[in-house]
């Protein structure tokens, strides 16, 4: 059975004015309650259209595990849901890449009967791509996040294209602050010395918020990460150690097939 109750989850893109749908402006519009939780100048425009928007980031504090701000931004959303009203969450983004809260809230809706989707947005990746001339499709990509990498059994593919997403917060398993810390970092630098040359260069992309803003694309040495600059959104971007080495018993196949 479906109750009266709706949640609709949108993104805001990652520059505002270029990236924001008319789908997205038209759910928020139409929500009866609005949640946001986006960066300042997305926050802006959604209070300036929706003044009665809820700010997720006051879940948030300074010395308050993550994990427990977004189970109570969930439970924010899911009450109004529960009420019977049409929400709509607005996210910083694509709201389902690299974004708990939203899974977890679409989720917890459908299990109780609510009906629920996701509106996709332009994502930091999407950003990357073009801004950095990349294709996914040439050499592959490996994505993950910085501190999954640090603390799980991972297998890097040196001849690929690998991402490392939330870099500044890598290691942090507290999920406590946003600061990076140099020797977590430095832990980084030595895992990730299994697959690469201390010089192999690489680089720490952030993408630009503003039409006005160039977006952050800073090559280094892997050694010098440590002591790099760091935002919490910093991506690391590791580019091919070298090409892929061919699969002869497979290749060998394939050629015979065609003969």
């Amino acid at each position: 059975m479906t109750h009266p109750g709706k949640l609709i989850v949108v993104g805001c893109g990652i520059q505002l004015g270029r990236h924001l749908t008319e789908r997205a402006i038209s759910e928020v519009e139409a929500a009866d309650a609005v949640f946001g939780l986006a960066d300042a100048f997305a926050m802006h425009w959604l209070l300036s259209l929706r003044p009665d928007t809820v700010q997720l980031g006051c879940y948030y504090g300074d010395a308050k595990d993550r994990r427990d701000s977004y189970r109570e931004m969930e439970q924010a959303m899911l009450e109004s849901v529960r009420d019977g009203k049409r929400v709509c969450a607005v996210f910083y983004g694509h709201p389902g890449v690299f974004s708990q809260v939203p899974h977890a809230a679409i989720a917890a809706a459908r299990a109780e009967g609510f009906e629920a989707r996701m509106e996709p947005g332009i994502s930091a990746e999407a950003c990357l791509y073009a801004d950095l001339g990349l294709d996914p499709g040439e050499s592959g990509v490996q994505s993950i996040e910085a501190t999954q990498f640090l603390v799980q059994q991972r297998q890097l593919d040196p001849a690929c294209l690998v991402l490392l997403w939330q870099v500044a917060l890598a290691g942090n398993i507290d999920c406590i602050g946003f600061e990076p810390d140099p020797s977590r970092l430095q832990l980084l630098v030595d895992k990730l010395a299994r697959w690469y040359p201390q010089d192999h260069e690489v680089l720490l992309y952030e993408a630009a918020q503003l039409p006005i803003e160039d977006f952050r694309a800073e090559c280094l040495p892997l050694a010098k990460l440590p002591r790099a600059r760091y935002k919490e959104y910093t991506t690391l971007v590791i580019p091919p150690a070298g090409p892929a080495e061919r699969d002869p018993q497979t290749w060998n196949r394939l050629r015979a097939m065609q003969r």
